[in-house]
């Protein structure tokens, strides 16, 4: 419990979270199992293992704070539920003599908008993965009667670019007509993609900011930049609504006489939940105490997990641990009560059923072949 309260205690953000990265291998270690620290390429990630033979099934512990309020999206809980996980199955494994399957605990950093888990996928983390499991802290008001959690949580493809804008400088009060005013064209996009907010889906959402918008009033600027986000339901249908706000950057250009360019940065696919696994996951609690599925008009945000979810079966459910009304992620109150004993045995309590589910994934053919088998089928309906 220790190291819980230690990363709770000592925050750190996207890609610098060192000490927990070390707290963490030193723990692993000093319990006898295979570490392998700045895994996969990545400085603040490690990957620990137990087992050989047969299949693998992977637990994501992420450690990332965010700036100014510490752990106020609970990571140093998700990372403790899935420490628990990999140990129950690590145990199992460990007290049946020759028992094929493997299991991984993945130390996940930068969810926070720097996708971690993107770069671990390029370098091979979830490879030949039979299943990923992990889950989140979330407010307890949000939820009814006696139910403590979800299973299968929805979260929106977030597609993201910035977007530069290069016009030419000129005097704004002397020579304006020499100009060609990069600004301009930012205002002009934001204005299209304001209107077309008007045409599209409900559950979607688009986003931006000016990261750039000129240095000084007397002086035209010639270079402008935004960030925007752009989200659905899947990555397939964020991706053709990227199409069409890019035609509003296209045409702010052709208008204001600019050059635009793209970079793309970290998207993160949308959250493609394993209802085996859920339905398995639900099944290990008392009846009532687990939802099956968030309300039907529940919007969410969007995690890199769900590029994992792409990469093969995924299962990312959500616990409550109690803050006052309002007092959701990404708040100060929210951040301290993650930090709470109970709080702790609540993802300890999750991270218990994670294994048992997990374990089921190593061990029973038929079940896994379910698994395997309702994944392709969704990969089909995701592309759609």
């Amino acid at each position: 419990m220790w190291y819980e309260f230690k990363i709770h205690s000592e925050p750190e953000l996207a890609y610098e979270e060192h000490k927990a990265h070390a707290n963490f291998v030193s723990v692993l270690k000093s319990l006898g199992f295979q570490v392998t620290p700045q895994a996969y390429g990545v400085a603040t990630a490690f990957s620990a293992e137990y087992g050989s033979g047969g299949r693998l099934v992977v637990f994501n512990a992420e450690y990332d704070a965010l700036p100014g309020i510490g752990h106020a999206c609970g990571h140093n809980l998700i990372a403790s539920a899935s420490f628990a996980a990999f140990l129950g199955v690590a145990a199992v494994l460990k007290q049946t003599p020759g028992a094929p399957g493997r299991v991984r605990l993945l130390g996940t950093p930068a969810e926070e908008g720097g996708g971690g888990k993107i770069h671990l996928i390029n370098n091979g983390a979830y490879r030949d993965a039979a299943a990923c499991l992990m889950t989140h802290p979330g407010p307890q008001y949000l939820l009814a009667g006696n139910v403590t959690g979800v299973a299968a949580v929805k979260m929106l493809a977030n597609v993201k670019w910035r977007v530069i804008f290069s016009g030419q400088t000129a005097h704004a009060a002397m020579e304006p007509w020499n100009g060609l005013n990069a600004l301009d064209a930012v205002c002009l996009s934001y204005n299209a993609i304001s209107m077309l907010r008007q045409q599209i889906r409900p559950h979607e959402r688009i986003h931006g900011v000016i990261k750039e918008g000129g240095d000084r009033p007397n002086v035209i600027p010639a270079s402008t930049s935004v960030e925007y986000y752009v989200r659905s339901d899947t990555l397939a249908a964020a991706e053709r609504l990227w199409k069409r706000v890019r035609l509003c950057f296209e045409g702010a250009a052709t208008a204001t006489g600019c050059q635009v360019r793209y970079e793309p940065t970290n998207s993160y696919a949308d959250l493609r939940s394993s209802m085996v696994l859920c339905k398995e996951f639900v099944a290990t609690f008392p009846e009532g105490t687990v939802s099956l599925d968030e309300p039907a008009d529940f919007l969410a945000g969007s995690t890199d997990m769900g590029n994992v979810t792409y990469e093969c079966p995924g299962f990312h459910g959500a616990f409550g641990i109690d803050t006052e009304k309002g007092q959701g992620n990404h708040t100060r109150p929210f951040a301290d009560a993650s930090g709470l004993a109970k709080s702790f045995d609540r993802a300890v309590e999750w991270g218990k059923s994670m294994a048992i589910v997990g374990y089921r994934v190593l061990s029973d053919d038929d079940f896994n072949q379910t698994v395997q088998e309702d994944w392709k089928a969704d990969m089909k309906r995701a592309a759609l």
